[in-house]
């Protein structure tokens, strides 16, 4: 019989700023405290920042640390009059 593996999967919000001075972009998970990452193209920090967040929750994981769950986040443009 086949061994079955199951796996979570959880979704988090990913912050993607352009790097005005070199171009491409750093990323930020601030549901995972010190998750960044970057690209050149929004498509490679895309898929650079799964892999660092998978990387961070595997690590979380091992070492028994509660794994953090995004709740209740609310993403909305604020207009400024200056």
């Amino acid at each position: 019989m086949a061994k079955h593996i199951s796996r979570k999967v959880c979704q988090y919000t990913a912050i993607f700023e352009p790097d005005r001075k070199s171009g491409g972009f750093t990323v930020t998970i601030p549901a995972l405290p010190g998750c960044i990452s970057e690209g050149d193209t929004f498509e490679e920090a895309f898929r650079n920042v799964e892999e660092a967040a998978s990387l961070y929750l595997e690590v979380m994981l091992k070492k028994n640390t509660k794994v953090f769950k995004e709740e209740g986040v609310v993403i909305a443009p604020v207009t400024v009059r200056i």
